[in-house]
């Protein structure tokens, strides 16, 4: 990083906008063409000089404080270290009440995925026997109108 903090390019302008600036009134005086070309010269060069003080500033409080890959990599050497867990009460739970709870949850997992697999026949079956009742309700439609159509040509046979 160096003496100057990484400072170096505003030292340089820094000291370049104070010499034009000292230098300003004792060289108008011996050429005043010159007055022009300082009225312009130390106002930019102290201009950039606080724009390198500034970009300066910006990178190190960039690469100073962690940025998301790095707050990432802390959160994955968080979570590869043991969790604890605590019971309702707030008291650490012990590896074997742990064990026990989590048999408890599976089987009660898999009881559910029991019942939810009997809900699934039986709603496939109550589907298949609506199928079955509207077709039999088209069935008997049919014969309706069939049965209709038998009438309307007798009676125009007569």
């Amino acid at each position: 990083m160096g003496h100057l903090g990484n400072h170096l390019a505003t030292v340089v302008t820094g000291v370049f906008a104070a010499v034009l600036t000292g230098l300003w009134p004792v060289l108008v005086d011996f050429a005043p063409i010159l007055e022009f070309v300082f009225i312009m010269a130390v106002p930019i060069t102290w201009f950039l000089t606080g724009i390198c003080w500034i970009a300066q500033r910006s990178a190190d409080y960039a690469h100073n404080h962690p940025s998301q890959a790095a707050h990432e990599k802390k959160s994955l050497t968080n979570s590869r270290q043991v969790a604890q867990i605590y019971t309702a009460d707030g008291k650490q739970a012990s590896q074997t009440e742990i064990k026990e709870a989590k048999t408890e949850l599976t089987e009660e997992l898999n009881s559910l995925k029991a019942t939810v697999k009997i809900k699934d026949d039986e709603i496939e079956r109550l589907n298949q026997e609506i199928s079955n009742l509207q077709t039999l309700v088209q069935i008997e439609s049919l014969k309706t109108e069939l049965a209709n159509l038998k009438m309307l040509a007798s009676k125009s046979k007569k």
